[in-house]
């Protein structure tokens, strides 16, 4: 049998699945095609992750709009975190020309311009739906996490969680959080440390800082209301394609601990909302991540290990996330032994430091015959790559250099215009982007704590209580409008816990009170 024969088969074989598939791409020998060997990826195993890598330029954001894209087609709803804001073009048809053709005959598929159904979403100043979410809704587990705190802190966080669900005091936004602080190293001292222990001032306004340090990354936008409902990233279109989701990102490049924080909720909210699926035909939501060390450049240890569980068990959701970076090495190796599906573009080697990067790549991959990968790894050209992916069975398939398949949508950026006429086309917007502010724990303490200071100055009383007045919590609690908010707020404030993790979930709440 001759050396292509010999290739031909045993990649044949090992890209043939029984189930419903996708075709990346053609697969190469000797820098040279092989017309109709493709390379497919089954769907039964994309929630098993993946990593899309190379260096700027290679091709990895082509790759990632491409396989996006067939996933909707396939009716499977995309989640795409948009950093570079080059992303945006997969809502509109590409344009043909002769390359494009000859590299679908190559790969042995029709290319035809395709756009496709696109909820744009903002997690900040950008234009679309506005992504949200409340204190209440992290839980004293995240929220801890996300500042970075230590078990003292984090401990002191539980019993303001606590203090604020027995009180009825809505957690709403970061304001919220910080005036209760506030409020029990002042008038709430007494009474915070009758009931539950000791409260340390000190620890309080270290507490404080790392609030003011998160909302210095314009986390005030994110956290309030109205909350982001995550079923609603899994949507399909009236032609029963998936709805794809792009959050626009492009201004919060400097700001990665805002950036991680909502990745990590939305994670942690997917996964206390959707049911189990076990084993499915195909994902019930695939989420790409783009520069994704953005999400464990600033992590914390214990936040490392948060999102190590999470992406060892969000895949039981029937959820597959996609790590998109420049080089394997910016993906811990906790995460990196989960992804199955890996799509490896060309490395650059300009320094030593780059050497031993590529080589520990090439390590990654299965040990073939067929080439040397260390090598073959900085010579890759633009839109090929190293592909290898989980068969229906969990085995890695056998490496396979690939001529990628160019997306169907546009390969480039919509203009203004056409993001606008979109989103206002958007049902979404118009359900997440109204203002609420109602009244929350702020309010509350606010009204009542100058409530009482006024009774003081009238009265020219010396102290600010004497044994036989009742405290600011008593005195808010006796009004029939906080009654009635309290009863509201403590049905909100019900939620469940996320398996071992300790995470809350909106979604659950809402289905369960009717809340929005």
């Amino acid at each position: 049998m001759s050396k292509i024969a010999d290739f031909s088969a045993e990649i044949t074989a090992g890209y043939t699945f029984s189930g419903p598939s996708i075709v990346l791409g053609a697969a190469m020998l000797d820098a040279t095609a092989v017309s109709g060997l493709q390379v497919k990826a089954p769907l039964r195993t994309m929630n098993r992750h993946g990593l899309i890598a190379g260096a700027t330029g290679t091709g990895k954001t082509k790759s990632l709009q491409a396989l996006s894209e067939q996933l909707a087609a396939n009716g499977v709803p995309c989640l795409l975190m948009d950093i570079k804001g080059d992303l945006s073009g997969i809502a509109m048809p590409g344009t043909d020309n002769p390359k494009i053709t000859e590299r679908a005959g190559h790969i042995g598929i029709s290319w035809r311009p395709t756009g496709n159904t696109v909820e744009f979403l903002s997690l900040s100043g950008e234009k679309g739906v506005r992504l949200r979410s409340t204190v209440v809704e992290f839980g004293p587990v995240l929220f801890s996490r996300i500042l970075g705190l230590n078990d003292t802190q984090g401990g002191v966080v539980a019993v303001v969680f606590k203090y604020c669900e027995d009180r009825s005091l809505p957690l709403l936004d970061l304001r919220d959080f910080k005036k209760v602080l506030q409020f029990l190293g002042n008038e709430g001292k007494e009474e915070m440390e009758a009931e539950y222990g000791q409260f340390s001032a000190a620890t309080a306004a270290t507490i404080l800082r790392k609030v003011v340090e998160l909302e210095q990354q314009g986390a005030e936008q994110f956290f309030g209301e109205l909350s982001f409902d995550v079923q609603d990233l899994c949507r399909m279109d009236e032609n029963g394609r998936g709805v794809i989701s792009v959050v626009r990102l492009t201004d919060i490049q400097d700001r990665p601990k805002l950036f991680s924080t909502f990745m990590l909720q939305m994670l942690a909210e997917i996964y206390a909302s959707f049911p189990e699926e076990g084993d499915v035909e195909q994902p019930k939501l695939c989420i790409f991540i783009d520069e994704a060390h953005l999400v464990f450049q600033e992590a914390t240890d214990a936040l490392m290990q948060q999102m190590e569980s999470i992406i060892k068990l969000i895949r039981s959701k029937g959820v597959g996330v996609f790590f998109i970076t420049q080089n394997p090495a910016d993906i811990p190796d906790s995460v990196l032994a989960q992804l199955g599906l890996k799509i490896q573009h060309a490395l650059r080697a300009f320094t030593a430091k780059d050497r031993k990067a590529i080589k520990m790549a090439a390590e990654n991959y299965p040990i073939t015959k067929w080439y040397e990968t260390e090598d073959l790894l900085t010579n890759l050209g633009i839109g090929e790559a190293f592909v290898s992916v989980l068969n229906e069975k969990g085995i890695p398939s056998p490496l396979a250099h690939t001529l990628m398949r160019a997306p169907e949508s546009r390969m480039d950026v919509l203009t203004p215009t056409e993001i606008d006429h979109l989103i206002d086309r958007s049902d979404l917007a118009r359900k997440y982007n109204q203002v609420i502010d109602r009244e929350s724990a702020y309010e509350i303490l606010t009204e009542k704590i100058q409530e009482v200071q006024g009774e003081i100055s009238e009265n020219e009383k010396p102290k600010a209580r004497g044994k036989e007045e009742k405290s600011v919590i008593e005195s808010v609690m006796d009004n029939p409008l906080a009654r009635q908010v309290g009863r509201t707020v403590a049905r909100e404030l019900t939620r469940g816990l996320l398996g071992v993790l300790g995470l809350g979930g909106s979604s659950t709440r809402r289905r369960k009170t009717g809340w929005f």
